[in-house]
């Protein structure tokens, strides 16, 4: 019993415990509507992550720039970047379709560089940086795609929408590549450096680390995912729409703090993980109560606004709880360090 209680006090401590606790909670709510024999079925599955991964890889994205002390308003942006450079390069260049996803991954790198430069050598604030590159990306996206157009070949984009064998979501093994490929990075020197920095960039210069540097990294990681996010994206909806996912950029962030990242050297990429599965599931939760409240009030209709109303409100109510765990768990964990001192 001991060794229980000793266990679950360890793991109260660690970052990701307010996203795992949130994600469970969720999940049963959605099982609540969803009976399990549905909700765990291959279809199932599958649906949720073709729809959904694109927003899932942002989140972690997002979770990398913010373990390092920075932030990008404009990610969303970036990933139609990917998806308009992808599909009229294809079509106006008749280069082969990988070597279109490759120019729309480079994209994503590239304004992930130059916005990662302003923030860490510049020293422009994260925020307001991003914030006004959100509408110059959006201006490029414009012009290079100036209307929806386009369309990815069937027998590429059913790869990405059917199961692999008829068993396992190709979706899935992109979302979980990219976790794998992440938590290797996460035992490197490299995200020691990343944890440093974001926690206090002044210490970490003053201990030989180049703090500019590993923020510029830590940017360029950050467009890779995004861009495998965008070729995602593309063959989810099969066609080029320039101005598409902007909201990805603050609904990320969101996920990101109630999956219990702090603001630089706080946080884990199970914290993204947690976070992005909680947005995605009260998104479906909200979506199924008010499709039962229909079917048993008569006259019982409420728009998509409202659906995004509730939806935010408690997203609003999960923030405030991550912040208040995070503050305590911040406290606890100095105090031990205190106790061990002493």
């Amino acid at each position: 019993m001991q060794k229980i209680k000793s266990a679950l006090l360890k793991f109260y401590k660690q970052p990701a415990f307010t996203g795992f606790v949130l994600f469970i909670i969720v999940l049963i709510l959605n099982l609540i509507f969803e009976p399990p024999s549905k909700f765990f079925s291959l279809n199932y599955i599958n649906s949720l992550f073709v729809s959904n991964t694109p927003f899932l890889l942002v989140t972690l994205g997002q979770g990398i720039l913010m373990l390092a002390g920075l932030l990008d308003c404009s990610i969303g942006m970036q990933v139609a970047l990917v998806n308009v450079i992808y599909i009229m390069t294809v079509q106006e260049w008749g280069i082969p379709f990988w070597m279109g996803m490759i120019l729309g991954i480079l994209g994503a790198v590239a304004a992930s560089s130059v916005i990662g430069a302003l923030e860490s050598f510049v020293g422009l604030p994260a925020f307001l940086c991003s914030y006004a590159m959100t509408t110059v990306i959006k201006g490029v996206n414009v012009l290079i795609m100036p209307i929806e157009q386009g369309k990815v070949p069937k027998e590429i984009y059913k790869v990405y929408h059917n199961p692999i064998g008829g068993v396992i979501p190709t979706s899935a093994i992109i979302f979980f590549a990219v976790l794998i490929v992440l938590f290797f990075f996460s035992k490197t020197k490299f995200w020691k450096h990343i944890y440093a920095v974001g926690g206090n960039r002044q210490n970490a210069y003053a201990a030989g680390i180049d703090a500019n540097g590993i923020q510029m990294k830590a940017s360029i990681l950050k467009g890779v995912v995004v861009g495998v996010a965008g070729i995602s994206l593309t063959l989810m909806s099969a066609s080029g729409n320039p101005i598409q996912c902007e909201e990805y950029g603050m609904r990320s962030l969101a996920a990101c703090i109630m999956g219990g990242m702090g603001w630089g050297g706080w946080g884990s990429v199970a914290c993204a993980t947690f976070g992005g599965w909680f947005y995605v599931l009260i998104s479906n939760f909200v979506y199924y109560l008010f499709t039962w409240l229909s079917k048993i009030i008569p006259g019982f209709q409420v728009s998509s606004y409202y659906n995004n109303l509730a939806a935010d409100v408690i997203v609003f109510l999960g923030l405030l709880v991550t912040v208040i765990t995070i503050k305590r768990q911040r406290e606890s964990l100095k105090q031990g360090i205190k106790e061990e001192l002493n």
